[in-house]
């Protein structure tokens, strides 16, 4: 396995981060343990989750079980764990976003399920625009200095929610972000016309959630033909609308001997900002495959070939669309 920074921290985490969004409602927990010890195996030591992820089982579930898991194989000190706040976690009105009241009880909760003291990257899951930078950090603040938060990352935000967060904490002397998780794949790449940019000048690291383009990149026209794709009818909708460019991509890949999903998470590791892309596994098998991605080295030609393909903005922006 290989290691990076986490943004401009001194954290070192795995190029490639374990999702664990489907443990639960998709995979059982014993298959959860057999895919978090693998993932020690393979020197994977970067954890992610969410307070809300659960699925039909309910909000929480998720954190459960990997609380379950650290209590059992005592390996918290292995790993860095992440997991989120904002989503709404119960009836009352205070039960979501990010006011002050909220972070503390959420992180209290998150504590609680994933039976540990602290969170090493607390991210807010998106932005708050009714809740003012300075009660969000000070409340970030307090935890930190109460040792139950390490880190703090955000997710789904803007180029300019990233800026102006980082501004708010430098006048507070307080680190601020460290990391943004944003959709990013070669089928989804609007981040380069701004994130990316704003990430890279502040020192942000960019851990892409859904690396594979919702399983588009990941060899789906063989799979709706073995018919391992019926449940997912969305999905065969999108992969119809994009037909031609998923079988030059999938010509490609095997071109070059390398699963599509490979090739996928391969792509977004050779842009020096990008931290670690998020696999989010059902089964031992698909993790075993993905995490083998950071060994894979593109070529200028594959990657023009990528571009050709799956075309981004061209450029960052205003660049991309003016003089």
């Amino acid at each position: 396995m290989h290691y990076t920074h986490l943004g401009r921290s001194g954290l070192l985490v795995s190029k490639i981060c374990l999702g664990t969004m489907n443990f639960g409602e998709y995979t059982s927990e014993a298959d959860s343990f057999k895919i978090m010890n693998k993932a020690l195996e393979l020197g994977v030591n970067y954890f992610d989750t969410a307070d809300i992820y659960g699925g039909k089982l309910g909000p929480g579930t998720t954190e459960s079980i990997i609380g379950n898991w650290l209590e059992k194989s005592k390996n918290r000190d292995k790993i860095v764990l992440a997991t989120k706040v904002y989503n709404k976690m119960g009836e009352m009105v205070n039960d979501s976003k990010l006011s002050a009241y909220h972070i503390r009880k959420a992180c209290e909760d998150s504590l609680r399920r994933l039976k540990t003291d602290h969170i090493d990257l607390y991210q807010m899951h998106h932005i708050d625009r009714e809740t003012p930078w300075d009660e969000i950090w000070q409340a970030m603040e307090c935890l930190v200095n109460e040792g139950k938060v390490i880190y703090v990352g955000s997710s789904n935000f803007a180029a300019w929610n990233i800026v102006e967060a980082n501004y708010a904490a430098k006048r507070r002397n307080f680190l601020g972000l460290v990391s943004e998780q944003s959709i990013y794949s070669l089928r989804n790449r609007h981040i380069e016309l701004e994130v990316i940019p704003a990430c890279k000048a502040m020192g942000v690291g960019v851990i892409p959630w859904s690396p594979i383009g919702g399983g588009i990149l990941a060899g789906v026209l063989e799979k709706i033909k073995d018919g391992q794709r019926r449940s997912r009818e969305p999905l065969q909708r999108s992969a119809e609308i994009l037909r031609p460019k998923i079988e030059a991509y999938e010509k490609l890949c095997k071109e070059i001997n390398h699963s599509p999903a490979d090739v996928a998470l391969a792509w977004t590791l050779h842009n020096p900002v990008i931290t670690s892309p998020i696999v989010g596994p059902r089964t031992l098998e698909q993790f075993e495959q993905n995490a083998a991605a950071v060994d894979i080295k593109l070529s200028a030609d594959i990657l023009k070939k990528l571009d050709e393909i799956w075309p981004g903005p061209g450029n960052q922006a205003p660049e991309a669309y003016a003089w």
